[in-house]
């Protein structure tokens, strides 16, 4: 698999930083009301990724390791306000929606993380698509929630009745408590079919860095396993 398929792949399946490194749980648990509400945080943050993976790569050797956090942070809060305005003025549902969580994303550790461990240490290109990779396995994580609540809490999926009208919604999961049921049950069925996760102790080893991401410092996650696969 070439550099860029397997930043894409590591970002989706190996290290889907909602389900397997359990980041990113607050706009996660906070808007996923709604498999729309879903899918637009994790576009927005998507595209935060891409262009800040992708500068931060361009100046990996400009910035000084004494101010790197906060260049980072100053790098990333630009691209955060130029998206808020753009969806503000183009997408305005999507905007009101989201609200203070779009502000929020400057210091999503998704985005500070793959800055750190990745971008700035590798080149563009590959950067770039790791911010593709994680941003569509952050998508992927919210929408799949987002479609589990609402689909238990209305009966509807994208805003679509899916259940007759013999289903009684349990209004209960598109409340702040059915974030916490969702992402609990689906966690739960992760570790039954012991898959790759964070709170998955057995298999922590195939994570990046074995699970210690306060301690990672790695410049190619995916090495890791791939070295123990081949062994």
């Amino acid at each position: 698999m070439n550099k860029i398929g397997e930043r894409i792949y590591n970002g989706i399946i190996k290290e889907n930083p909602t389900f397997v490194l359990m980041l990113g749980m607050c706009p996660t648990l906070a808007v996923t009301s709604s498999a729309f509400n879903g899918i637009g945080m994790g576009l927005t943050t998507m595209v935060v990724l891409v262009m800040s993976n992708t500068i931060i790569s361009l100046l990996r050797k400009v910035i000084p390791d004494g101010v790197r956090m906060p260049a980072y942070i100053v790098i990333v809060a630009s691209f955060v306000t130029m998206v808020q305005l753009l969806l503000q003025g183009y997408l305005p549902a999507v905007y009101d929606t989201l609200g203070i969580y779009i502000p929020l994303i400057v210091v999503n550790c998704i985005i500070l993380g793959r800055a750190e461990s990745y971008a700035s240490k590798n080149p563009i290109i590959p950067s770039m698509f790791d911010g593709v990779g994680m941003g569509l396995g952050f998508t992927v994580g919210l929408t799949s929630i987002g479609i589990f609540r609402e689909l238990i809490g209305s009966g509807c999926i994208f805003g679509i009745k899916v259940m007759g009208d013999w289903y009684e919604p349990a209004t209960i999961f598109v409340l702040a408590p059915g974030a916490f049921f969702v992402l609990a049950m689906l966690t739960a069925v992760q570790n039954k079919l012991k898959a790759p996760s964070a709170t998955n102790v057995e298999n922590e080893s195939k994570l990046a860095c074995g699970g210690n991401c306060i301690s990672c410092n790695r410049i190619d996650c995916g090495e890791k396993s791939k070295a123990e696969s081949e062994d």
